[in-house]
């Protein structure tokens, strides 16, 4: 639940706390592994499924 004055920095400071080295790290190599996938991978069915995939997450490309 968020609470009436929540602020960014608030929310970072909570994710300090929660979040471990572990899960950083995970989020970091899937982050990572999804950019590599999205910029290196040229093939075009791949890359017109990775395209389909990033429009659907909400991110505008053109």
């Amino acid at each position: 639940m968020a609470a009436a004055n929540d602020s960014v920095h608030g929310r970072i400071e909570h994710a300090r706390i929660e979040l471990t080295p572990a899960r950083v790290a995970a989020g970091v190599a899937l982050v990572a592994a999804l950019g590599f996938l999205l910029l290196f991978m040229q093939d075009p069915m791949v890359h017109d499924s990775l395209h389909n995939f990033r429009h659907a997450a909400g991110v505008t490309c053109h």
